[in-house]
């Protein structure tokens, strides 16, 4: 570790959070569900696989096109059980609320999580609640933990992508941080953005159960695509090579990050995933996706290689070649 205090940047997917994790976190516990860095961990129970993840939510603002904070928190933990290869079934919730919140703002966002639950299809079976002073928090703060069957015939871990696998991107990326972030700054653009976040469950069964070849798959969420790329790349030992006008990003979203100056490739998604497929399944696969209503703009962005291992590289529009680093801090702070 570089410093003596915590810092917002290790909150933000990036270099920061991957040493914190890696350096402090990791070896206290000495797990091997930990060794992956995976977005859940999967276990027996009982004859079982089970795959289990849990995350915390201080979005700001609380409310924003195209969800609020409630939706962000059902979607995030029912995907990370996704990209484990599980079937989300059970959530907790737990809530952090400032005194003074007003109780129409909680049961709208309530009413949100209930909506949000029932269309990935999971139960809210248990929870918590507590309320801090006034000026100890900012309004409102969720973790949602979640439960899910994995199947016998699905494994997935961030170390199974190996050379040769086509890397497939299931749309648009940057759509849910720049939405925040112009509606924080106070913007306005003559096309709207809007989050795209998202459940990704259905998606994922559709894809595992048609086929076969399906080695990773991650949500590309704080430190966006690229950080997710990198993270890949070095648990797998291997190199990946992506091709810049294949990565689909809408031109509000584009026109946004380049007024303020932010990369798409760092910028939080929330209803993305990218798969590392075997080249023999890649059509099959990204038509699964392509059938689900949250996959319509998938494309084939890149692919796994052998050289390099540990290290992302992209062609540009340009015909130049770039290195692809992990986010080195954090870009955008409060944003899932």
């Amino acid at each position: 570790m570089t410093t003596d205090k915590i810092l917002l940047d290790h909150g933000g997917g990036g270099k920061m959070s991957h040493r914190l994790i890696s350096e402090m976190v990791a070896p206290l516990f000495k797990t091997p569900h930990l060794e992956g860095m995976n977005d859940g961990a999967v276990f027996d129970a009982g004859g079982r696989r089970i795959a289990f993840s849990t995350d915390s939510y201080t979005v700001d603002p609380i409310r924003f096109p195209g969800g609020d904070i409630g939706e962000l928190a059902v979607n995030g933990t029912v995907n990370d059980i996704a990209m484990c290869g599980g079937e989300p079934a059970f959530l907790s919730l737990g809530l952090i609320i400032e005194e003074g919140f007003p109780l129409s703002d909680l049961e709208d966002i309530l009413k949100s999580i209930a909506r949000s639950a029932e269309r990935a299809g999971v139960s809210i079976v248990t929870g918590d609640t507590k309320v801090v002073p006034n000026g100890a928090a900012d309004k409102i703060y969720i973790n949602t933990s979640g439960v899910g069957w994995v199947p016998d015939h699905v494994f997935l871990d961030a170390r199974n992508a190996r050379a040769g696998d086509l890397i497939i991107l299931s749309g648009s990326i940057a759509d849910h941080g720049m939405t925040v972030l112009t509606l924080r700054e106070g913007l306005t653009f003559s096309s709207s953005l809007k989050s795209d976040t998202a459940p990704l469950n259905h998606m994922v069964k559709r894809l595992l159960s048609s086929v076969g070849g399906v080695h990773v798959l991650r949500d590309p969420t704080r430190g966006g695509l690229g950080t997710a790329l990198n993270e890949i790349a070095l648990q797998s030992k291997v190199g990946v090579e992506i091709n810049e006008a294949d990565i689909p990003v809408r031109p509000e979203a584009a026109g946004a990050c380049e007024l303020l100056g932010f990369d798409p490739l760092y910028v939080a998604n929330e209803g993305k995933l990218i798969a590392f497929v075997s080249p023999d399944d890649a059509d099959k696969a990204l038509q699964a996706v392509r059938n689900d209503e949250f996959g319509k703009s998938a494309a084939v962005i890149g692919r796994v290689v052998s050289e390099r291992p540990g290290k992302v590289y992209m062609k540009t529009t340009i015909g130049g070649t770039r290195i692809v680093d992990m986010l080195a801090g954090e870009q955008l702070p409060r944003i899932c």
